[in-house]
């Protein structure tokens, strides 16, 4: 004989119950009934969905008011898994990924560190309307280049493996069939990864919002009480000239969720 859950528990225990899955999981239950529906779509079980400290990145941010909207957290955390938010005076993003509700960064170009970025025969710093920043770099010409990333390990989502992208546009020159090296490793260590990558033939992804990425390594986050995390992209052997390469950030988000 099979028992119908909804004539058995209350709303409050099957939303206590939904709230130990998963966002996607909420969403399949969501359909069940209507009773489920109300269940899974309570603020109980979606604020189990959210990072921990979301009001607090949040109130930092430049869009402190989606904290006093009458957002329900369901809207709230799909809000921010379709709107990265600018944190850190507007130099980093924060926004969750989707099926898991863990945290996403970038680290915006002009939080990078990078070799001669402040000498204008080498580097721009422009406006597109198509980045989440304020200005993106722009290689205006250079033989050889260093770009590195920090993030403190921190503020990632612990127990979680990490992919960097860095995300990027190329228009002129000077990379084609020449590889550059990029590397993933903790400060003071420097005992990552590094990857040999070519951005142009690109294996890239279009990312949807006007920009490609590549990804330039991995990170296992454990408890998050590793230090800080760099992430670097270099050229230093090439005798080549280098145009055309506009860096919008480097982006840190979990894989395999």
């Amino acid at each position: 004989m099979k028992i119908d859950m909804s004539a058995v528990l209350p709303e409050e225990c099957i939303s206590k119950i939904i709230s130990f899955t998963s966002a996607r999981d909420a969403c399949r239950f969501s359909v069940v009934s209507s009773l489920f529906k109300s269940a899974a779509d309570s603020d109980a079980v979606w604020e189990k969905f959210l990072p921990s400290d979301y009001q607090e990145i949040i109130s930092s941010s430049v869009s402190p008011s989606l904290l006093t909207t009458n957002l329900s957290k369901k809207d709230l955390y799909l809000h921010l898994c379709r709107n990265p938010i600018t944190i850190n005076n507007g130099t980093m993003s924060f926004a969750i990924e989707k099926n898991s509700g863990k945290k996403c960064f970038m680290v915006g170009a002009r939080e990078l560190s990078i070799s001669w970025g402040n000498d204008s025969r080498f580097w721009a710093w422009l406006s597109l309307p198509e980045s989440r920043f304020g200005e993106v770099a722009y290689f205006r010409y250079v033989w050889c280049f260093d770009v590195k990333g920090k993030i403190d390990t921190k503020i990632l989502s612990p127990k979680t493996t990490y992919g960097a992208y860095l995300v990027f546009n190329l228009h002129e020159y000077g990379f084609r069939k020449k590889p550059v090296e990029s590397g993933v490793y903790l400060e003071k260590l420097d005992n990552g990864e590094r990857r040999s990558l070519l951005l142009d033939p690109p294996p890239s992804v279009n990312r949807g919002d006007g920009w490609k990425e590549i990804e330039m390594g991995e990170f296992f986050n454990e408890n998050g009480d590793d230090g800080t995390l760099i992430c670097s992209l270099s050229d230093f052997s090439s005798r080549h000239i280098k145009q055309g390469l506009f860096i919008e950030g480097i982006e840190l988000r979990p894989k395999n969720s």
